[in-house]
């Protein structure tokens, strides 16, 4: 016996992508809706070998429905997740909405599984920040042998991370630098994207972080150890899918670069390709279609006592949102909504 499940903005990016992730992974669906803007109204969408038709949000009725997976903006979640989650149905939310509600649990499966129990204070769990949900996957083993102390995170994170429009505006600019007749400004992005880097991720703060930092910091403490120091610099690079993260990790325990390998190796969600030779680790092009988070450049950091640095790389759209959110889904019915 199955579910019922809801896509909530079905044609987006992540929407499209957590339909073929549900069908990939054979999620127990006996039904299933995919719902968009009145100006997506109609539009297809691909389920495994069905192909479904979107369903008006503003119109539908949640009743009845097991789970409602939303890939859409904070401002429309607002309106209609608590709809959704009074009706009966469990809304798994990919916005920042309520990532930091104490109310609502933010949950990476392989860090903090165990907190999904708390969804039934009001029937919504929050998925995480891309950059925040691979960077604890890596880090919750480590910590779990020899405390982590702080963590210092350089990402460099894809244009997909920004939606439709920044992928659109990379390809855009891309071609107008080789047809120079028509420019391409900077519309989605504070500057070009193309064959450059941004070190501006959503808008700034008081403190000189930004948005994107301060989540890594506040998601980081939330799901893995509220005791543990972040800081983070978050730069967008023009790559399609594929966020990267240059971690430094100081322990409170000294931990071997050889222990930390064998320690990723047997983690859940991880693959470690770590070879010291040319092109022996992985970058963003090589990750995009999988579900690992995969972890390289191993090392031992010599200017502090107890530090490790490594290269962490994972397909944004899946880890990042939308395998993560079905990972979710498959933690719930295990422990909470199971049927038969």
């Amino acid at each position: 016996m199955g579910y019922k499940v809801v896509v909530v903005g079905a044609t987006g990016n992540v929407g499209r992508e957590m339909l073929n992730i549900l069908a990939e992974r054979e999620f127990p669906v006996d039904e299933i809706a995919a719902l968009a803007s009145r100006r997506s109204l109609g539009s297809e969408v691909s389920f495994g070998e069905k192909t479904l038709k979107t369903k008006d949000l503003a119109a539908f009725d949640f009743t009845g429905w097991d789970i409602a997976f939303f890939a859409i903006g904070s401002e429309a979640t607002k309106e209609f997740a608590p709809k959704a989650a009074a009706s009966g149905c469990v809304v798994i939310d990919n916005s920042s909405l309520y990532r930091y509600d104490p109310d609502v649990p933010l949950i990476v499966p392989e860090v903090n599984a165990d907190a999904v129990m708390g969804y039934s204070k009001k029937n919504i769990i929050a998925n995480p920040n891309c950059s925040t949900a691979q960077m604890v996957v890596a880090l919750k083993p480590l910590h779990d042998r020899a405390t982590i102390k702080r963590v210092v995170v350089s990402t460099y994170q894809s244009v997909s991370g920004a939606g439709k429009e920044g992928m659109d505006e990379l390809w855009e600019q891309t071609k107008s630098v080789y047809n120079p007749v028509k420019e391409v400004p900077p519309e989605k992005f504070a500057k070009q994207i193309a064959f450059n880097v941004i070190p501006q991720i959503d808008s700034f703060m008081e403190d000189g972080t930004t948005k994107e930092e301060w989540k890594m910091v506040a998601e980081t403490k939330k799901i893995l150890d509220k005791k543990i120091k972040v800081t983070a610099t978050c730069v967008r690079v023009p790559v399609f899918v594929g966020h990267s993260e240059a971690l430094n990790i100081e322990f409170e325990d000294f931990l071997d670069e050889d222990e930390a390998r064998d320690i990723l190796r047997e983690a859940p969600g991880i693959m470690v390709i770590d070879k010291r030779e040319d092109g022996g680790y992985v970058t963003p092009i090589e990750c995009v279609g999988d579900f690992a988070t995969f972890i390289s450049r191993i090392r031992q950091d010599s200017t502090i006592e107890n530090g490790l640095n490594l290269w962490c790389v994972s397909d944004n759209l899946r880890k990042g949102a939308a395998l993560n959110a079905v990972q979710i889904a498959e933690v719930l019915g295990q422990r909470a909504l199971k049927k038969g």
